[in-house]
Order: C-alpha cells, then structure tokens, then sequence
C-alpha cells in the first residue's frame, strides 16, 4: 500500500482529484473505501467496488474466518461505520469502526484488532415498557438508526432517544471522530405541521421511533421516523425532518406523511421505519417508503397522505416531486402488508433511454421497477411502473453492482431467497432474474435479509449476507453467507456472525466489507471477519449473558395464534396446545390497532379470578414458537 496520502483519495472525493492524482503519482493509486453511510452511499447501493483485499479465491478457502470481537454494552441495531488511516485520541489508525449502541452509547474501535479506543455514553436510554411493550429491538431503546459521517468535516451525526425528566426525549448530536466530543451542542427534535383540518400537530417521541438511518446530503441531516409496532395508532404518524449540518438548526419545513385530520378508525400513521434502510438521495430529491396506515383498508388516498408509497421530496422537504402506489394498497393497509418493511435504492446513473433508476419491495414481496423522473402514481387496477417481479417477502433492502460481464445488476433478498437481476434497457428498461438462485436457510422468520457486495471494479464480486437460521437447534446466533455474485457459489457458508438472543424480533443487520474486513454488528457484541495469518486460529464466537424482558409487578405476557375474535373479546392457542381468552378493550383503548391483527400475536396484561388475561398491550409476533418470548 502507498502510505503517501497525497493520492490515496477517498471514495466521495476522487472525481475532485483524479487528474491531479495521475500527474503526481505514477505508480498504482490506492482508493480508501470510507464506510459513512448506509448502505456505503446516498443511492443505497451497498457496493464496495474498491475491495482489493477479499477475493472470491481467497473468502471461499479456509484463510477466511472471525478474527476478532469486541465487547460493547448494549444490542446494535445501527449499522457500524468504518473510518480508514484516522485518528484517534492522537494517534492514527488503519481502520477505525464507530459502532452505536441502544445503550446511547457511541464506540470508536480498532478496525484491526477489535479494541476499544473511545467511548461516550449520550444519557440514559429508555426501557421498552414506556412504548407499550413494543420488542422490535432490545429491552432500551438508545441509539436505533445507522448514523453518518461527514469525512471531510471530521464529525459522525446521531440520534439518541434518552430520558429526560421521565419523558423520552430525542436528540441530534453532531460529535468529532478524533475524540467524540461535541462538535457543536446537541438540539431537542422537535416539529409540527398542519393538518388538513387546520390544526396543528407536533412531533411526540413518547409514541415515535427513530429507526430508518440517517442521511448526510446537500448540507442537511435527514431522518425519517416511525411508531412503536403500530401502537398509539391515532397519535403516531411518519416524520422526516431534517437540519443544517453546520449549525444543527432545524430546516423551516418538515414533511409529516399524514396530514388527514381524519381517519376511518381514527388510525394514521403512514410511517416510515423500512427496516433500518436509509433515506436516499440523488443529490437533488429525497426518496423514501411509507409503511400501512388504516387497518380497516379503507384510507383515503391522497397528497396529504402517501399510505404503502415511494415518495419523492424536494430537499428542502417543502415540495412532493413524486410518487408511486401499488394499486393493492388498500389490502396491504388491512393486512399490515407494508410496503414500507422495505427501503428504496436508487440505481447509478444508466446508458439507456431511462437513466435514473429505483427498486422498492415490501412484505407482499412485489419487486417494483421505478422510473425515478416520473415514478408512477397511483392507478386503481394496475402498478403504473416500468416492472412488477417476485422478489419474496421482504424485510430487507436490494443491492447493486456490474458483473464480471459488463451487465448491471440488481440483489433481491425477499424470503431467504437470494436472486441477481440483469437491468436491461431494451425496448424498455426491465429486470431479468439471472439462472441462478440461492435458499438461506431460514429460521422461520420467511422475512428476507440484507445484503451488500464487494468487488475489484467488476472482479471478484462477492455477495454478502446475514441471516437468522435454525441451525442444530441453535437459535441464537446470526450466521454470515458469501456467494460468488457472478455464478451464485456459495464461498463461506453459515458461519456465525452474531449472537441475537432476541429472535424473537427481527434483526436488521448488515455486512460491512472494506479494507479486507468484514464487521458485523450483534447483542453486544462486533464480528471482525478476514483473512487468518498463517497458523492463526479462528476466533470463535461465545454468547453473551441477556436477561430476560422484565414485567412491571403483577402484569403476565403470553403469546399464542388467534383462534377466534369477537368484539373486544380474543381467543388464543397457547404453547400447551390448550386456549385462552384475552380481553383487549384496554389495549385497544391505548392505542394498539388490535382490530388489524391476525396470526400470532403477544399479549401483556393481568389476570382476573377466572383466567382471563385482561391485556393493556397486543402486539404482533412471530409465527414459529421457537421464537416467542416466555411466558409470565
């Protein structure tokens, strides 16, 4: 490697300084891959063509394998961000991973060796009984979302969701990557908009949840916000907003997803969560995915609401550009069928008649071809988009890279079936599914997974994936798969990547492949994968004590499939084989959209004398019992 750093440009910044690099420099330039976003860029391509380390040769052999971990104090549901030759407390480092905790705390760690350079703790965070027992992620919910660097100005952007005053507060911060202390001070988030009827209505963290990762773009900061698993569903609605990088002042507009006064069943939401995925950016417009709003499937369709929608704003969030709704969104509403489990990724710039590309895909598994300058709309019997393919139930996000063979391509991942697409261009654009298709094994959750790619320009191109599997009846783990992108090889097969005793929520983590490593996020836990010395072991990979999600005293949690519903009263089939009753007027007094349930769900409450579990929280869960919290 040239440790001259004259030319060993950043990715962002080479287009700036190519020409100069070339008269400087005669020997081979090398690109530093900085990892500070999601996803790797603003379009949310997840590719790293400048891996010149991990090859298809090497990754498929027995030289690969976990190197290293490093213990952290909380779960990590962002994904971690990768600095290389920075410095830290004074000294410079070849790799530097900035990993975020739902503890609020913010890790700088040796991307090499694993070990903790700097800590900070950002306040308290807040217990998962304060949002009516909502499990999508730990027992506190911290630091949630993937934050952003902005490199060249030497800060990493976050948000912490803290207690303060007894109340759940959310704050920006803006903190130096040499030290993480303030780069400027922290600022409350707080918004309000109009709504159709005239009144106003403000931003409420007590019932909103900051999980799509954060966007560094034309200056601002953006993030999208979302509920706690649907409940408080008559005061939660999707927020993004956005603010000055430089000063942490809150642009004048913020754009609310749902600006209808009323609803059918006084429901709104509209949200947008897309299982971690980040805001994207052309540079001249925002893209996002809203999830479901009504659950009685009859929400009213229109600007003020964009319900199961792509949706394309303006950066200074003032003007909608743009937007694209399935014509089934009135049965994904009534069947929490969101669009919105899924993100949006913008394709790079293409050589035919349609330039400027996008994929989206949600829960109903419909891959949707979009046409970024003109994305569709709403038609009420067709998908007025370039193409509809089956991409598999998806709590997941596509990826992007150009094969061995010249073509662009495009990486589904719905329902543990992994699937490279050819963008072709001719007579229209359109995506044609390769011959090959892997299976993951999955562990029952059918939700999909994410994946990135790393190559060398176009070779070597490799495919990677996490993916909770059933494995030897071990359900605690994550377990990292690499796949030849260009033939579908397998190259590293089921290899654990992270402990997750919580399987029974989702887990929205990602790869991320730089400088020959490979880190993984997990319960307390970063994975460091690459290549092994020789005579080096691996490293292998111990659980991690997790206590129980605690109950208040005196309250009970069961979960069990839905036999039969009428009025306010719920029967359930319960572990033992044998039914419950469930009264839900109470949970569906505070919030939770009880009437939009079905399958599985989790109910927390109290008992009365004669058994019947009267419940003040009713929440969705996983089909497979290897997956539900204990019953108390």
């Amino acid at each position: 490697m040239i440790k001259s750093r004259r030319c060993q440009v950043r990715r962002s910044a080479r287009a700036a300084v190519i020409g100069l690099c070339s008269l400087l420099v005669a020997v081979r330039t090398v690109w530093a891959f900085d990892v500070t976003t999601w996803h790797y860029d603003n379009l949310r391509t997840g590719w790293n063509n400048s891996e010149t380390i991990l090859t298809t040769a090497n990754v498929g052999s027995s030289q690969f394998g976990l190197i290293t971990t490093a213990t952290v104090d909380e779960q990590v549901d962002a994904q971690p961000l990768v600095m290389l030759n920075q410095t830290v407390a004074g000294k410079e480092y070849k790799s530097v991973v900035y990993v975020a905790t739902e503890n609020n705390t913010i890790y700088a760690i040796n991307g090499n060796t694993g070990a903790i350079l700097l800590s900070r703790n950002l306040g308290t965070p807040v217990p998962y009984s304060t949002t009516g027992f909502c499990i999508v992620n730990s027992q506190v919910i911290g630091i949630s979302q993937t934050p952003v660097i902005d490199a060249a100005a030497g800060i990493i952007y976050l948000i912490t969701d803290t207690m303060e005053n007894n109340a759940p507060t959310y704050r920006l911060h803006a903190l130096k990557l040499t030290n993480l202390s303030d780069a400027m001070s922290s600022v409350v988030i707080e918004a309000s908009q109009t709504l159709s009827n005239g009144s106003t209505y403000h931003f409420n963290p007590a019932v909103t949840k900051s999980r799509s990762a954060l966007l560094l773009s034309n200056g601002n900061v953006y993030a999208g916000f979302t509920s706690y698993c649907d409940f408080n569903g008559s005061e939660t609605r999707g927020w993004l907003l956005g603010w000055n990088a430089k000063t942490l002042a809150p642009l004048p507009n913020d754009w609310l997803t749902n600006r209808d006064a009323t609803s059918p069943d006084d429901i709104f939401l509209t949200s947008i969560w897309m299982s971690g995925s980040g805001i994207a950016s052309d540079g001249t417009s925002l893209y996002f995915v809203t999830g479901n709003s009504d659950g009685s499937g009859n929400t009213r369709q229109s600007p003020g609401n964009l319900t199961e929608s792509a949706v394309k704003v303006s950066t200074n969030l003032a003007t909608l550009e743009g937007s694209f709704t399935p014509y089934t969104y009135p049965t994904l509403d009534a069947q929490d069928g969101d669009f919105g489990a899924g993100g949006i990724m913008l394709l790079p710039t293409q050589a035919g008649p349609v330039p400027l590309l996008a994929t989206a895909m949600g829960k109903d598994g419909q891959l949707f071809l979009l046409n970024r300058a003109s994305l569709g709309g709403y038609n009420t019997t067709k998908n007025t988009v370039l193409g509809t393919y089956n991409g598999g139930r998806c709590w997941c996000a596509e990826s992007y890279f150009t094969g061995s063979d010249g073509v662009n391509r495009v990486v589904s991942s719905g329902s543990a079936q992994l699937q490279t697409w050819q963008v072709h261009h001719k007579p229209s654009p359109h995506l044609v599914a390769d011959s090959w298709t892997q299976f993951v094994t999955d562990g029952g959750s059918g939700a999909g997974f994410l994946t990135s790619v790393s190559s060398n320009g176009t070779k070597h191109a490799i495919i990677w994936a996490v993916n909770w599997i059933n494995l030897n009846n071990s359900r605690d783990y994550y377990y990292l798969n690499a796949y030849n992108a260009n033939t579908g090889a397998h190259l590293v097969t089921n290899l654990k990547a992270a402990y997750w005793p919580n399987n029974f929520a989702n887990a929205n983590l990602l790869p991320v492949v730089t400088n020959g490593k490979v880190y993984v996020g997990g319960y307390k836990q970063l994975s460091i994968f690459g290549l092994k010395q020789a005579g080096e072991k691996e490293v292998t990979l111990e659980p991690v004590a997790a206590p129980e999600f605690e109950l208040p005293a005196g309250l009970h949690r069961v979960t069990g499939r839905i036999v039969n519903v009428s009025g306010g009263k719920i029967v359930l089939s319960i572990r033992a084989g044998t039914e419950m009753a469930v009264d839900s007027t109470e949970a569906t007094r505070l919030g939770h959209n009880v009437s939009a349930m079905s399958g599985t769900v989790t109910a927390v409450g109290r008992y009365d004398a004669d058994g019947t579990l009267f419940a003040q929280s009713i929440s969705r869960a996983k089909s497979d019992p290897g997956r539900w919290l204990p019953d108390r």
